[in-house]
């Protein structure tokens, strides 16, 4: 019997905590237990083990991002929509260091995993389709920004960037970059 007033979202929440604390290898059950207030077989009624908790720690971060994303695009387009993702993909790495670096980037064929990360794709590649791509085009650009703004943001957050230049005009110029390359079929 489950215990009452913890779930398996109230599971992925202390999880989420811990990992925005201390980072991803700080994620244990017993670490778990300990922030839910339960003993570690108490977690077993919400989730099978470290793996798929793992699992749902990655989902709930692609939902977050998925979110942010979509918002910045709301009624923007082509260039305007691009920088608008690019600046959210980055925002949201430098603002949940801890749960992004805990998100499993490989493709999971998991039906709730590939369908949530297939709509945060979407948004991407709907986005791109401001420009004249063909689908392999619409691909290779996707991966693209995606690569450039996870990278720079990751670096950004880890303090990789030691020198006393402003990031923000890093950014903005690698987001030219990207646009400037878009427009360059």
């Amino acid at each position: 019997m489950p215990r009452a007033g913890l779930s398996p979202d109230g599971v992925v929440d202390a999880a989420i905590t811990i990992v925005d604390a201390d980072g991803p290898a700080a994620l244990t059950l017993s670490a778990v237990a300990a922030k839910a207030g339960v003993q570690t077989p108490s977690l077993y009624k919400h989730v099978r083990n470290l793996a798929e908790l793992r699992q749902l720690v990655t989902l709930r971060v692609i939902e977050e991002l998925t979110e942010r994303l979509g918002e910045a695009a709301l009624g923007r387009s082509g260039d305007d929509a691009v920088r608008a993702i690019m600046r959210a993909y980055r925002s949201y790495v430098v603002d949940h260091p801890g749960r992004y670096a805990a998100m499993d980037q490989a493709p999971d064929p998991e039906p709730r995993m590939e369908n949530a990360a297939d709509r945060l794709v979407g948004i991407i590649l709907a986005t791109l389709r401001a420009y004249e791509l063909d689908d392999d085009g619409l691909i290779h650009a996707a991966r693209a920004l995606r690569s450039t703004s996870h990278g720079f943001a990751i670096l950004e957050a880890s303090g990789g960037f030691g020198l006393p230049q402003d990031l923000e005009t890093s950014y903005e110029l690698l987001i030219r970059m990207v646009i400037s390359g878009l427009h360059q079929p």
